[in-house]
């Protein structure tokens, strides 16, 4: 029983991981970087060139994508950490930049924070079978 309720709630948490990237990575791969950098919370495009933030948003976005198909296609699920290690990697970076303009980064610990959850929980998955 309590296994059970742990990979639901996992699967959760990936599934809202996978679709807060997909959202954030769309909007910025979307969005015109002079848009971006005049958004609000979005000054720290500004410390990167525009083809940087957009391998950042495309990052995001393929990381994302693996993440929501690994629920559907089955050799895509010994996958599952790796790109959660992924999504943890660019929220460091996210924070190390957030760090230093001084701005918050408690949203980049929580995402980062999940990622971790999901990168620990399907981390068997990666033996070979």
């Amino acid at each position: 029983m309590k296994n059970k309720f742990i990979n639901v709630l996992v699967l959760i948490i990936q599934g809202l991981v996978s679709l807060a990237f997909l959202g954030a990575g769309c909007m910025k791969l979307l969005t015109p970087y002079d848009a971006l950098a005049i958004a609000p919370n979005m000054g720290w495009v500004l410390d990167f060139s525009p083809t940087s933030v957009l391998v950042i948003a495309s990052s995001e976005v393929l990381f994302a994508v693996g993440m929501l198909l690994s629920f559907f296609i089955e050799p895509l699920k010994k996958w599952t950490s790796i790109f959660a290690l992924g999504l943890i990697a660019i929220m460091l970076g996210a924070a190390a930049t957030h760090i230093g303009r001084g701005e918050p980064i408690a949203p980049n610990i929580v995402l980062a924070s999940f990622a971790a959850i999901v990168a620990i929980s399907r981390r068997d998955r990666l033996k070979s079978h």
